[in-house]
């Protein structure tokens, strides 16, 4: 998600970046960064896996081409190192600056605002945000279809209107989305030009279904 992951006490963790590889003999890590500048990574303080139990605290020793190299405190080796390959780091949401802007959001903030249709009835409520490499999607839980989950590109198209005071949204599904032949839950994107102005550059493995980023939106997604 893109994703937004929760602790046990329900805290929010948003995906700031990904160890992609060891660095040199001595323990250092490569990090993919999703902040705007790399080295804000290392500003939040600690950083966590997405369940907010393991920390990670980071010390930036360099850059290569566009990834930070760091230290980790207690890995001192390659194998140390090598171990954490594809480890993604995670900050709570409660340690991102607040946003200033009325239209102005994190993407973590959308999970569990309500989603109505365009004629204002209820369509669901979104469970989570993710990039699979091809653009923001949020996952929808079915309002009149229980335990379905639908998936749809977070783009002005389908989503053209967020109201994080009101804790809703509205979409406009694509057609034939829910008569597919898997039924509502059905998983399947469609391609369509992001609704992001401009969006942190990630590694398509890294994002996967766990990296939301720390980006917020301006009726759409603006970066840490």
């Amino acid at each position: 998600m893109a994703d937004t992951r929760k602790s046990k006490n329900d805290e929010a963790y948003v995906c700031v970046g990904m160890i992609t590889a060891p660095h040199g003999v001595r323990g250092a890590v490569r990090v993919k960064s999703y902040t705007v500048d790399p080295d804000n990574l290392v500003g939040y303080g600690p950083l966590f896996d997405a369940k907010g139990r393991l920390k990670y605290k980071l010390s930036p020793v360099g850059h290569v081409r566009d990834q930070l190299i760091a230290k980790i405190e207690g890995v001192d080796d390659r194998d140390g190192a090598e171990r954490l390959r594809g480890t993604k780091l995670h900050v709570p949401r409660a340690a991102l600056p607040e946003t200033v802007e009325e239209d102005e959001f994190y993407l973590a903030d959308l999970v569990g605002l309500k989603a109505f249709h365009v004629d204002g009835s209820v369509f669901g409520t979104v469970r989570g945000v993710a990039d699979f490499g091809a653009g923001d999607v949020i996952e929808v839980a079915l309002e009149e279809a229980k335990g379905k989950v639908v998936v749809l590109p977070f783009t002005k198209e389908v989503v053209p209107d967020v109201v994080l005071s009101e804790r809703k949204m509205v979409v406009n599904p694509p057609e034939g989305l829910l008569q597919d032949e898997d039924g509502p839950g059905n998983r399947s994107r469609r391609p369509n030009k992001s609704r992001k102005d401009s969006q942190a550059d990630r590694d398509s493995d890294a994002v996967t279904a766990d990296a939301v980023g720390a980006e917020t939106a301006t009726g759409s997604g603006k970066e840490a």
